[in-house]
């Protein structure tokens, strides 16, 4: 009995700590998604390329989209024109370079160094990001893109995205509402589906996370062990982020829970559960080229598992 009450108390408290940061930034997602005018992000780009890739990598502070809902604008975007190497950087880069982000990493891991956890999961997340987008800079098209979105038109600027070129299935495509009242319902309908997709996921984590907590979960005395290895901490989170799918937005809320970790491995487990996930993997597959989603993930392990280590051996010396 008391094991149940322990494993339903850890539940409630993070699940109700993490939802108002996901209803937060699925609404700001749904509003962006309504809202904001074609080619306002191409714009805001400098001329020089290596400029640009900087600049769209920072971008997520101005448009705030978490990764739920990233994949599909970046999709829409390439085929508007942005560059492929800033449409990726900014994709990468938004879930986690974001005030909403921020805040909740912040809020999170509140009595525990918040400073040092938000400073760390930006700063990482940042140099992740463009450290891939100026590799993909390098690299032919046909080499990152999927053959279908080589093939389709890029449209112009002026043009009102169509259904077809919206994986969000939010329905606030096609015809486009005229009045403002008809956009603010588009935008709340929009919010509305992110946050049951992302509850969801969320949920679930929680779940399991609660469980390997209270000592009930039949893995909890192996993920112990592995929370005492240097590199099999970062390895073990990573693949942890990967299969919970959560969103960046309430992530922190979990990670600040697991006790037996490191600073470093808790911040792994920030930067590439944003980056790649099990949803993240089929979303990626609309726009990207399978074989560049396995090289790109083999390098997201491996960059963020090195430099995590590397910022927990910094910190300890």
């Amino acid at each position: 009995m008391d094991a149940r009450q322990d494993f339903a108390l850890a539940f409630l408290s993070i699940l109700f700590e993490g939802a108002p940061f996901i209803l937060l930034g699925t609404l700001v997602s749904g509003l962006l998604d309504v809202y904001l005018p074609s080619g306002a992000m191409e714009r805001l780009l400098p001329k020089n390329r290596v400029a640009a890739v900087l600049v769209s990598c920072l971008l997520g502070a101005i448009f705030p989209v978490c990764e739920c809902a990233v994949v599909p604008v970046i999709r829409r975007l390439v085929k508007k024109g942005l560059p492929v190497s800033c449409g990726l950087g900014y994709m990468l880069a938004a879930p986690i370079v974001n005030p909403i982000t921020a805040l909740s990493t912040w809020k999170a891991f509140e009595g525990q160094s918040p400073l040092m956890m938000t400073g760390g999961r930006l700063a990482l997340g940042y140099l992740i990001a463009v450290a891939v987008a100026l590799i993909v800079l390098r690299l032919p098209v046909g080499m990152v893109l999927r053959p279908s979105m080589l093939a389709e038109p890029a449209s112009s600027p002026d043009e009102s995205p169509d259904e077809s070129c919206c994986d969000h299935g939010c329905g606030c495509h096609g015809e486009a509402p005229d009045s403002s009242d008809g956009k603010l319902v588009a935008a709340f309908r929009s919010a509305l589906k992110d946050f049951v997709d992302v509850g969801v996921w969320f949920s679930v984590g929680v779940a399991l996370t609660a469980l390997f907590n209270t000592g009930i979960a039949p893995g909890a005395r192996w993920l112990d062990q592995v929370a005492q290895h240097p590199a099999g901490a970062p390895a073990a989170l990573m693949g942890l982020a990967y299969v919970l799918s959560l969103c960046s937005t309430s992530d922190a809320f979990i990670a600040a829970t697991l006790d037996r970790f490191s600073w470093g491995a808790k911040l792994a487990f920030l930067v590439f559960g944003p980056m790649l996930d099990v949803k993240l993997t089929f979303l990626y597959q609309s726009v990207l080229r399978k074989r560049f989603i396995l090289a790109l993930a083999a390098g997201l392990f491996v960059a963020i598992g090195t430099l995590s280590m590397l910022w927990q051996f910094w910190l300890t010396r």
